[in-house]
């Protein structure tokens, strides 16, 4: 591959530096949609939504469970703030279908008075993290 198509990422966790490399495109979702980033794109600030982190380096592909945050994209880098970023092998599938199941329950008017917001991005998280699991099994 050639290096000139290639930017640094960082992933950057309350606890950890997740991710730091150079890689040749990231593809990630924001509150607006799902963005595919190469080398060169314009500068941008976004909202995280939570989804796949699909990571393309120069000899492999890598995706994690990624949880809200913000990314700042630049011409030659990105960095992503992120509320929690999991690999697969990382992911808790039983506490997530734990976390899906009780989110449905309170979304499904269940459990009194409810904030149907959080319930949804409750119910958003645990499914991200039951998909990236599920891929890699």
């Amino acid at each position: 591959m050639d290096d000139s198509k290639l930017f640094n990422l960082k992933v950057v966790t309350p606890n950890r530096i997740f991710y730091e490399g150079a890689v040749e495109m990231v593809e990630l979702k924001t509150t607006e949609g799902d963005i595919g980033i190469l080398k060169g794109h314009i500068p941008l600030t976004a909202v995280v939504s939570p989804g796949a982190l699909i990571i393309k380096e120069t000899d492999d592909t890598k995706e994690a469970a990624l949880i809200d945050g913000i990314v700042r994209i630049l011409q030659d880098s990105v960095t992503i703030l992120a509320q929690s970023c999991e690999w697969p092998d990382e992911i808790d599938i039983n506490r997530a279908n734990e976390a899906k199941i009780r989110a449905e329950r309170r979304l499904s008017g269940q459990e009194g008075e409810v904030n149907f917001q959080r319930a949804e991005l409750a119910l958003k998280r645990s499914i991200t993290r039951l998909e990236v699991a599920d891929k890699y099994k």
